[in-house]
């Protein structure tokens, strides 16, 4: 069987002296990995678009339990972020989150647009990247199953409020009026609310058009991470990465 498809590169792992095993988010087949021989070859045809991050036009094979890619050509290579240390540390947390968090096979289309959405506005620097992080975190786990309860208060059903409760375990909104501690929760300005709402509920092409203040970014940011870590149930080695990059810049 022979078809075509496009698919972002997660990961690429070198085989012998000159293939390597790649693993790709594909739109039409999801997450799968495949061969590629001559791979590692600077004058290869190969070489460029099947790098990690690249995002290419692939023609793939699938032959006795095996997925091979014969041919690739690069669509987007986002090179600057190869350029960036705290930048390229992010994007490979965006990679390990896919890998950790999607199963194989299944339909991926809304996930390979977000994952190239965000790296797109990383590489052009359009957006703050804690902000592009937290974005990114709360969509997909919207699209994976998890999304919060963010309409309003669970309890008296309250829009908003000057404070409203976060209660990231339990993935839902307390105003501040019925909110009676004791819970694992973040207090949210306004602006903080507003960002969430938007990363969550609003068009996949808006996700990004919106502003936040930097104390009320701080806040998202917070709940997107601890929302996140608490439906991936594992150290994230990228997101340790990550941090210890951004501390040192």
């Amino acid at each position: 069987m022979r078809f075509k498809t496009d698919g972002l590169i997660l990961t690429e792992q070198t085989v012998g002296e000159n293939d390597k095993l790649v693993t790709v988010l594909t739109r039409t087949n999801g997450i799968i990995r495949c061969f590629v021989k001559n791979a590692k070859l600077l004058k290869g045809r190969l070489c460029t678009a099947t790098q990690s991050l690249s995002y290419s036009k692939l023609m793939i094979y699938y032959t006795r339990d095996r997925y091979i890619i014969d041919e690739a050509e690069p669509i987007e290579l986002f090179y600057t972020l190869r350029f960036d240390l705290e930048k390229f540390a992010l994007a490979e947390y965006f990679c390990e989150i896919v890998l950790h968090m999607i199963p194989e096979g299944v339909d991926s289309d809304q996930f390979l647009s977000l994952i190239l959405n965000s790296l797109y506005i990383l590489s052009r620097g359009k957006k703050p990247d804690l902000m592009v992080k937290a974005v990114f975190e709360m969509r997909f786990l919207s699209l994976a199953g998890y999304m919060p309860n963010l309409v309003c208060c669970d309890i008296c059903n309250c829009y908003e409020a000057d404070t409203m409760h976060f209660l990231y375990n339990e993935g839902k909104l307390i105003c501040g009026k019925c909110y009676t501690g004791g819970c694992d929760s973040i207090a949210l300005s306004r602006g903080a609310l507003t960002a969430l709402r938007t990363a969550v509920f609003a068009d996949a092409k808006k996700i990004f058009s919106f502003s936040v203040s930097e104390p009320s970014l701080m806040l998202f940011a917070d709940c997107a991470e601890k929302f996140m870590l608490l439906h991936t149930e594992r150290n994230m080695n990228a997101l340790d990465f990550y941090k210890k990059v951004r501390i040192q810049n």
